[in-house]
């Protein structure tokens, strides 16, 4: 991140940065990057934690105008572009996740994949548009890993068709915090 702002603003003086990782945020680090200490990668630092916010990274080029702001100017500016960025920042978290292949027969998939976008929202699900092949249908369906297969073949239960479910792997995806 650091190297791609300094590639992108060469022209900038500093480019500060401060990055919080770990599941609770227990890794932190910051840089002023040739500013007076303190002044610019702590402040961005606690902007950051103070949002409850991790694995998450900020760097803030400066290209002009530092001597002018003072020592409490430079740290004020440098939390005000880190707070207007969380603002305008799209939040996610990541939650771990478990992909399945949903296999049925062609009779039977339009019903099948209506019952899977039915109730995308109530187990949080998404459903891959069908791949259609000469034994049948396949749907790949990612839901989180909390709700699991059972989940699955409980939806799927009422129906008569045969579907076969398979577990094709698990991962952590970033899904938009709401509100």
């Amino acid at each position: 991140m650091v190297a791609d702002a300094r590639r992108r603003i060469p022209e900038a003086r500093h480019h500060c940065h401060a990055w919080v990782l770990g599941a609770t945020g227990q890794r932190r680090r910051s840089s002023d990057d040739g500013e007076p200490g303190g002044t610019a990668g702590a402040p961005m630092r606690a902007v950051l934690t103070g949002a409850g916010l991790s694995d998450v990274v900020a760097v803030v080029s400066r290209t002009f105008g530092g001597t002018l702001l003072g020592v409490g100017g430079l740290a004020r500016a440098y939390s005000a572009a880190t707070g207007a960025a969380l603002a305008a920042a799209v939040r996610v978290r990541r939650v771990p996740v478990v992909r399945v292949s949903a296999d049925v027969g062609h009779a039977d998939a339009g019903r099948v994949e209506h019952h899977l976008h039915r109730a995308a929202d109530a187990l949080q699900l998404t459903v891959s548009p069908g791949a259609y092949g000469a034994g049948g249908v396949t749907f790949e369906v990612v839901l989180p890993a909390e709700h699991g297969v059972p989940s699955l073949q409980g939806l799927l239960a009422a129906d008569p068709a045969v579907v076969v479910l398979a577990e094709l792997g698990r991962e952590l995806r970033a899904l938009p915090v709401s509100g």
